[in-house]
């Protein structure tokens, strides 16, 4: 009977064995580097949404309607909740940093790092969008009062108009903050804007000066300029 005789490499399996006990403690330091990082991501969490709370910025966010926007987004929570959850992931992005950083994993390190750098612009691009959609809110409801005031027909249609373009110019510059399609973005927004104006005089100048005037004549009647005068 034919035995065959396997080569066996000692030298190759005492460097696995030294390896594999210089790793095992470094794992374990990553484990537990992981554990008390949760807990830290639980408690950032925590103190955001309470500290955020504190100050009414949830009042702010219903009134601006990005609650609400979030709540049909399918989000369970109002802003304060998103940003709760923002510094929780921060958190959780810094512990798997020095734990891969600490297993030696560097390209995944710096891959998270990468991540960890882009959230200041995330948060100041969450922070344009709820500032600036209460502004659009709050120039839309003046728009409307003012139309009440001068007695202005469609004075809820202005009001919209004048909302949905003050945001439009917010989602501009908060993809502008977090670098999504830079020029383009805003080469494009600026086309389309110029396009629905030219089109507007075109239609004012050429094929609805009839309805231009009655829509004119509607808003600000002959008789109230007679007043005025």
């Amino acid at each position: 009977m034919q035995t065959f005789d396997i080569p066996f490499d000692t030298d190759a399996a005492r460097e696995f064995v030294h390896r594999t006990a210089a790793f095992l403690p470094r794992l374990a330091v990553a484990v537990v580097v992981v554990l008390i990082g949760y807990l830290l991501a639980k408690l950032a969490r925590f103190a955001v949404e309470r500290a955020l709370r504190a100050i009414n910025l949830n009042v702010l966010t219903e009134r601006a309607g990005t609650d609400n926007f979030l709540a049909q987004a399918g989000l369970r929570g109002d802003t304060c909740t998103l940003f709760g959850l923002l510094a929780f992931w921060l958190v959780i992005l810094e512990t798997l940093v020095e734990a891969f950083g600490n297993l030696g994993f560097t390209y995944i390190t710096d891959l998270l790092h990468r991540i960890v750098l882009f959230t200041p612009n995330l948060l100041i691009a969450m922070l344009v969008v709820i500032f600036g959609s209460y502004c659009a809110r709050f120039i839309g409801n003046a728009v409307e009062n003012f139309c009440l005031q001068a007695q202005v027909p469609d004075g809820d249609m202005l009001s919209r108009i004048a909302r949905y373009i003050v945001l439009a110019f917010v989602i501009m510059i908060a993809l502008s903050q977090v670098e999504v399609g830079g020029e383009i973005v805003q080469h494009t927004f600026l086309i389309i804007l110029a396009g629905l104006m030219l089109a507007l005089a075109l239609a004012f100048g050429l094929g609805g000066r009839d309805w231009a005037a009655a829509l004119l004549q509607r808003w600000w009647p002959h008789d109230r300029k007679d007043r005025d005068l």
